[in-house]
C-alpha cells in the first residue's frame, strides 16, 4: 500500500511518545514519522524516526517548516504529547474521505481516556465560515492535503510565536473546505480537567495578553482577505433625540435563583445616580414564572422603581426577556445589563455607564468585571476588563472572541431595531456585533461589575454536548455577522 501520510509529533515522554510512534506506524499508509523538540534532548529511538529543532510548536516557523519537509500527500500533526492511540483503520477512514472530499482538511470525533483508563466520546463541531475563534476545537489529530498546507504556508508572512497554526487554518480555510467526520477515529489522554466555566477566561488572561495580540492580527489579515474587514468609521447616535421617561434601567433576567435574586434587585435599587432609572425584573423559562420562590422575592418588595414582568407566554428566553424590557413604554432611554446572579461593584456603576454613552457617543458601552465567587471573594483571573477591545479594531476582532465583556448597556432606539434572539446563551454576542457592525461600542475599564461563579451558573460546568451546542452556536452568529459585513462593503464598494 502506498505510503500517504508524514506525521508530525511533539516530543513528550519517552513512553508516551513510543507508543503513539508504534501506533501510527501500525498503519501502512504512514511513511515518514518526524518527532518535534523544543530542546536538543537527542534522537528518538526507533527506526526512521526523525527528529527536528522547532522553536514552538505553533508558531509560523514551525508550520513552515512542516510544509517544507512533509513529502507525502497528506501530512499529519497530532497537537499533544501523551500516548495517541489511533482506531481501526482510522488513518484510512480519514484518508478516504480526504481524497473523496477534496477537502484541505479532515479532523474527528474521538475518546478522551483517562489515566485510570475510563473512555468518553469527545465529539467536536462542524467548521463554518464563522469559526474564527483561536481556540476551535479540531481535537488533536489534523490531516491536512499537503498540497494545500504548502501553498497556505507559502501566504504566511508574519513570524508569529503562539499565532502560527491559527494564521495557517485561516489562510487554508479561505480557500479550501475542511471536512469532520462524526466518527470516534482515536483515542486521548485528556491533560486539561478543568471545567469549562474556567477554561471560559482563558483568552483575557493577562498572561496571554502577548499571544492573543498575535491572534487578533492573523484573524485581522482573514477579515481584510474575505471582504470582511470594517474601518473604524461609525454612524452618529442621536443620543439626545428620544423622550424618555426615565434616563435609564437595570434589566434583570431571572429564573429560578431564590440564592441570589435578592443580591441583584439590592444592588441595582443601592445605585445613586443624577437622574431617574428603574429596575426591569423579567422572568423567563417553560413554566411562566420561577418555581423556587424567586417569583415571591421579587414581589416583596415595595419600590416603585421595580417593574416586574411575567410573560403570558412559556416560550420566552433570555433574550426575550430583554426584548419585552426594552420595548416597554416606561424603558429607559439607555438599559443595562445585571444577572440574576451578580451585583455591581458599587452605588456609582449606573451613573458611570451612561455618561460613558455621552463622553464616547456611542451606542453600547461595555464594562469591566470581577470574577467573584458567590461570597465576593475573587478567583483567577481576577480583573476582565477585554483589552482586546479596541475602538480601531474591536468590532473586527469581535468575531475572534467569544464574548464581548460586562456589564453590557445599550441605547435603547438602536436595540428595538435590531433585537436579541430568543435564546438563553449567546443573545448579548449576537447583539454586541450587530451594533458594532454600524456603531462605535464604549468602553469603561474601571470595575464596575461582580460576575459571581457558582455551584448552580449555567455556564459553571457543560457537558461536551452542551458546550459544543453553545460554540456551534455562537459560530453561525459569527457566520451571519461575517456575510452581512462582506454584503454591506460589497455594496459599498459598488456605489463608490
Amino acid at each position: 500500500m502506498e505510503q500517504k501520510i508524514d506525521c508530525f509529533l511533539p516530543e513528550g515522554g519517552s513512553n508516551e511518545l513510543e507508543m503513539t510512534i508504534a501506533s501510527l506506524k501500525a498503519s501502512p499508509l504512514v511513511g515518514r514519522i518526524v518527532v518535534m523538540q523544543t530542546a536538543d534532548s537527542g534522537p528518538v529511538a526507533g527506526e526512521d524516526i526523525e527528529c527536528v529543532r522547532i522553536d514552538s510548536l505553533r508558531s509560523s516557523a514551525t508550520m513552515r517548516q512542516i510544509a517544507a519537509m512533509s513529502k507525502a500527500s497528506f501530512t499529519l500533526i497530532y497537537l499533544k504529547s501523551q500516548y495517541l492511540s489511533m482506531g481501526y483503520l482510522a488513518l484510512e477512514r480519514m484518508v478516504r474521505v480526504a481524497e473523496d472530499t477534496q477537502a484541505g482538511m479532515v479532523y474527528a470525533d474521538h475518546y478522551q481516556t483517562s489515566a485510570a483508563g475510563e473512555r468518553t466520546e469527545a465529539p467536536v463541531i462542524d467548521y463554518q465560515q464563522g469559526s474564527l475563534r483561536d481556540d476551535f476545537d479540531f481535537g488533536s489529530v489534523l490531516l491536512l492535503r499537503t498540497g494545500a498546507l504548502r501553498k497556505a504556508a507559502a501566504r504566511m508572512t508574519d513570524d508569529f510565536k503562539a499565532a502560527g497554526l491559527y494564521d495557517l487554518r485561516l489562510k487554508l480555510s479561505e480557500q479550501e473546505t475542511f471536512v469532520h467526520i462524526p466518527e470516534c477515529l482515536y483515542s486521548e489522554v485528556e491533560l486539561d480537567n478543568r471545567k469549562t466555566g474556567e477554561k471560559l477566561f482563558d483568552y483575557v488572561d493577562p498572561r496571554n495578553r502577548d499571544a492573543q495580540i498575535e491572534m487578533e492580527k492573523a484573524c485581522t489579515a482573514y477579515l481584510k482577505d474575505v471582504g470582511g474587514y470594517l474601518e473604524p468609521a461609525f454612524r452618529s447616535v442621536p443620543l439626545q433625540d428620544p423622550d424618555f421617561e426615565y434616563e435609564a434601567s437595570v434589566m434583570i433576567p431571572v429564573r429560578n435563583r431564590i440564592r441570589t435574586i435578592r443580591d441583584a434587585i439590592d444592588s441595582a435599587l443601592s445605585q445613586r445616580t443624577t437622574f431617574r432609572y428603574n429596575i426591569f425584573v423579567v422572568e423567563n423559562g417553560p413554566d411562566f414564572h420561577s418555581t423556587d420562590g424567586t417569583t415571591e422575592a421579587i414581589d416583596a418588595y415595595d419600590d416603585e422603581r421595580i417593574i416586574h414582568l411575567i410573560p403570558d407566554r412559556n416560550d420566552i428566553g433570555v433574550g426575550g426577556s430583554w426584548n419585552m424590557a426594552v420595548h416597554h413604554p416606561q424603558c429607559g432611554r439607555f438599559i443595562v445589563q445585571l444577572d440574576s446572579d451578580d451585583v455591581y461593584s458599587g452605588p456609582d456603576t449606573l451613573q458611570k455607564i451612561v455618561e460613558a454613552f455621552y463622553d464616547q457617543q456611542c451606542a453600547m458601552v461595555i464594562g469591566s468585571y470581577m470574577l467573584t465567587d458567590i461570597d465576593l471573594n475573587v478567583l483567577p483571573p481576577g480583573k476582565i476588563d477585554h483589552r482586546e477591545w479596541t475602538h480601531d479594531n474591536g468590532r473586527n476582532n469581535a468575531l475572534r472572541i467569544n464574548g464581548l465583556g460586562a456589564p453590557r448597556a445599550f441605547f435603547t432606539p438602536v436595540m428595538r431595531e435590531i433585537n436579541l434572539p430568543n435564546v438563553n446563551y449567546g443573545e448579548d454576542y449576537a447583539l454586541g456585533l450587530a451594533v458594532s457592525r454600524h456603531y462605535a461600542i464604549g468602553r469603561i475599564y474601571d470595575v464596575l461589575y461582580n460576575c459571581r461563579r457558582w455551584d448552580d451558573n449555567s455556564d459553571g460546568n457543560l457537558s461536551i454536548e452542551k458546550n459544543n451546542r453553545n460554540n456551534l452556536y455562537k459560530d453561525r452568529i459569527r457566520t451571519w455577522e461575517l456575510q452581512a459585513r462582506i454584503k454591506m462593503n460589497s455594496k459599498s464598494g459598488e456605489e463608490s
